[in-house]
């Protein structure tokens, strides 16, 4: 019986590391959507997103399910709790990579990047799919150095937010407002994904050493 629970726990955390991964391909394919004006590409991550949807519906069943049942505690108790926490930011960067790919399909068959804002969703693609596959490793490891290594690897996308902010205030801006607007929503959007995925990785510092990362600093 105990030996069952065990698997069910380990369980839990394969089912979160399947919705990063999910979460990471969405955002890698509508980023190349987005830069490629790709309407095929958007439309497949639009469709796949409730995908995601399901994985956390069936991670948060299983974890009320042993919650229940089980009455874990100490370190089992903060794995269901992370579950529940972590499925939440999961599905949320699922439905973040969807928006990209929505803002393709809207603007289509024109771009919605001008050319001069291109480079810095280009690299914004690659750190944000970055993240989520090292918060992928951390959720299969429970490696808490590179968990914490994270935080650090967002000042990358921290950094590219402002400089995109910089070019989008400069008086100079030739494109518009409406171009203006799709880049500060999307510009967003790869931020609070980045955001996301550190937060998943601080959920399993969490479960391995029974306190939030910087807790004392959280309001």
């Amino acid at each position: 019986m105990r030996e069952a629970y065990h698997e069910q726990l380990q369980d839990l955390a394969g089912e979160l590391a399947t919705m990063c991964d999910m979460a990471a391909t969405a955002m890698e394919k509508a980023t190349r959507s987005l830069l490629d004006v790709d309407l095929g590409l958007a439309e497949e991550v639009i469709g796949d997103d409730v995908k995601v949807d399901e994985e956390r519906a069936r991670s948060e069943e299983h974890a009320l399910a042993l919650l229940a049942l089980q009455s874990p505690v100490a370190t089992d108790l903060r794995i269901v709790i992370t579950t529940l926490h972590a499925a939440e930011s999961l599905e949320r960067m699922g439905d973040l990579a969807q928006h990209v790919a929505k803002a393709t399909r809207r603007r289509h068959p024109q771009p919605v990047l001008p050319d001069q804002v291109r480079p810095y969703f280009a690299e914004m693609g690659r750190v944000a799919v970055h993240l989520a596959r090292r918060a992928e490793e951390v959720i299969r490891t429970k490696d808490i150095d590179l968990a914490r290594q994270l935080e650090d690897e967002d000042d990358a996308m921290d950094d590219l937010h402002r400089h995109l902010f910089s070019v989008l205030m400069d008086k100079e801006w030739p494109h518009g407002t409406a171009a203006a607007v799709d880049v500060t929503l999307l510009g967003r959007f790869y931020e609070r994904f980045a955001d996301h995925a550190v937060s998943v990785a601080r959920r399993m510092v969490f479960v391995v050493t029974g306190k939030m990362p910087g807790s004392e600093d959280q309001h």
